[in-house]
């Protein structure tokens, strides 16, 4: 049995004190670090998801250079990527392309024109006088005054997405350099913490990998099943871009539930359809639900369960608040990490607070005797 009368000592609750301070400290310095940490990180994530590939074009493939296996893996996966690309954005470009054409088609036969252009042309010119009054009226000035500062904020989320790009080639020389050293950099990064801690930070890097490991492999069987599944029901239903959209909805599956916001997509892709050839909208958006329907049951009672519920351990309405707590404070990236770092909370949390496995030892213990 556990005794919680613990006497705490002024040398405890100044040592206690001191942690706390240490661990927020650490909290604001990471935090006014970010912009220069995040590359960095997201270096070290590509490298760790990598470098199994790069091991083994290295060893099993027998490239014996570093450089040339990174290359390799490089090349493999952007082609890859590309193949993936290539069944989405032709597609989709293909659809945009039919939506202009419909909405041109209609708009003449509305107006009863021959060209829309021609039409613009013609009534630019029948009221020329009234678009320069307009030109140089108070309203235009005011509204033109308004606008300048909205142009400023677009230039300056240009500017922003300009240092994204420059943060991503940052992060690829991050990778590219992890993965040329990462056996060295995996063995040794513990040395910077003192002797006498450097055992629990290693058993926490080891359970931190063990769980993102577990993550990993499972929600990719996940999305790699669901992925299928939708393309094969949309190519039941003759659905416009069925491949393409199935394999997208599989690629955000790997954020679990990220997937539902395929559904905008899906009713724009339904009401092409019916403007297209004619069928009934509503018939052809309850088909493309009803494949929505039946291949998420089989996800949550089937895939997930057997796949997830085996590698994590989680209950779906803890998957749910772990998703919702850590996309919360750390946004798109929470999502992605939630599921490894609830289950190794919950892990220490039963090891360090409750102690649960001493207990459990010492039941062991006691029967094997």
């Amino acid at each position: 049995m556990i005794s919680y009368n613990k006497e705490i000592t002024f040398d405890t609750f100044v040592r206690w004190l001191g942690y706390a301070l240490l661990g927020v400290g650490i909290y604001i310095l990471l935090n006014y670090l970010s912009g220069v940490l995040l590359p960095f990180a997201v270096g070290w994530l590509i490298a760790y998801l990598l470098y199994p590939i790069v091991k083994f074009v290295q060893y099993k493939m027998r490239v014996k250079i570093r450089v040339v296996s990174i290359i390799i893996t490089l090349l493999f996966v952007i082609a890859v990527v590309g193949g993936m690309l290539w069944l989405i954005i032709p597609p989709m470009i293909e659809q945009f392309e039919k939506l202009g054409g419909l909405v041109t088609t209609y708009i003449e036969q509305k107006a009863n024109v021959g060209s829309i252009p021609d039409a613009i042309r013609e009534w630019t010119d029948n009221h020329r006088e009234e678009i320069n009054k307009f030109l140089h009226s108070k309203d235009f000035n005011e509204g033109l005054k308004a606008a300048v500062p909205q142009m400023f904020q677009f230039v300056g989320k240009t500017a922003n997405i300009i240092i994204s790009i420059v943060g991503s080639l940052i992060a690829l020389l991050y990778m590219f350099f992890i993965l040329m050293d990462y056996e060295y950099l995996t063995e040794n990064w513990i040395k910077i913490f003192p002797k006498k801690s450097r055992g629990f930070w290693r058993e926490l890097a080891g359970d931190a990998s063990r769980e993102l490991n577990n993550y990993l492999r499972g929600q990719g069987l996940v999305a790699l099943t669901m992925g299928i599944l939708f393309c094969i029901g949309f190519t039941i239903i003759d659905f416009p871009m069925a491949i393409g959209l199935g394999i997208l909805i599989g690629i955000m599956d790997m954020v679990p539930y990220l997937h539902t916001l395929a559904l905008v997509p899906t009713v724009f892709l339904s009401l092409l359809k019916a403007a297209d050839t004619g069928q009934n909208f509503w018939l052809i958006l309850l088909s493309a639900l009803a494949v929505f329907a039946i291949v998420q049951v089989i996800i949550d009672m089937i895939v997930t369960p057997k796949i997830m519920g085996k590698a994590m351990g989680l209950n779906p309405a803890i998957l749910l608040l772990s998703l919702s707590v850590w996309g919360a404070l750390l946004g798109f990236i929470g999502l992605i990490i939630a599921l490894p770092l609830t289950t190794l909370l919950m892990a220490y949390y039963q090891r360090y607070v409750t102690r649960e496995n001493e207990e459990e030892e010492e039941v062991k213990s006691k029967s094997e005797k």
